[in-house]
């Protein structure tokens, strides 16, 4: 018998601030799409990208993203970035996954499609590439030519995967806790008590 495969792990990073309904179908559409194994949520630290807004406390988001994911078992959540010091680099997150892994992996990096612009934009292209296949994950009606232009979409290691609902988003959530509009099915169940047991997004956000 050959090697055995690599196990095939999706990493979803996101500030997921909230985490929603529109993060959750993706994970599971590249679940299904890319055959992978199982899929890790990598909240966000300290988002670097992100420093002009005010973010929700990263011990939030994480709890959200797990209480939004303990019902699937293919579904995890790692402290990864929410412990470490300093800015947030997704290549970083990358390596150490890689290098604390007790089984061969094959890494395969989901975000949205304009994240993924901001990476590229921040790092050499071929570094970040090497270290996972890239999922773009966008929504219909998304300007995929502008994306194909400034992203290297013709590089093997990157996808676009659409996704309806991410139509919805955190800004859009966010806006509406602030403004009293519900916010029901949007995000999970347990998500939206927690916003309202914690207060979340009350302020001027």
């Amino acid at each position: 018998m050959g090697a055995a495969e690599p196990k095939r792990l999706g990493v979803m990073g996101g500030t997921f601030d909230p985490i929603h309904a529109g993060h959750l179908v993706t994970a599971e559409e590249a679940l299904w799409q890319f055959r992978l194994d199982e899929v890790l949520f990598v909240p966000t630290g300290r988002p670097w990208m992100k420093e002009g807004r005010d973010v929700a406390a990263p011990e939030h988001r994480y709890l959200m993203t797990v209480i939004a994911t303990a019902s699937n078992p293919r579904f995890s959540v790692s402290r990864i970035e929410v412990e470490r010091e300093g800015p947030t680099y997704t290549v970083e997150t990358l390596q150490e996954l890689r290098r604390t892994a007790e089984e061969h992996i094959e890494l395969f990096f989901i975000t949205g499609a304009d994240a993924m612009l901001e990476i590229f934009q921040w790092k050499d292209p071929e570094e970040v590439l090497s270290e996972a296949h890239f999922i773009a994950a966008t929504r219909p009606g998304y300007d995929i030519a502008r994306f194909e232009k400034e992203a290297p979409t013709s590089h093997p290691n990157v996808s676009v995967m659409t996704i309806p609902a991410l139509a919805i988003s955190s800004t859009d959530i966010r806006r509406r806790v602030r403004e009293g509009e519900p916010i029901r099915y949007l995000v999970p169940e347990g998500v939206q008590a927690y916003i309202e047991k914690a207060g979340l997004y009350r302020g001027g956000r």
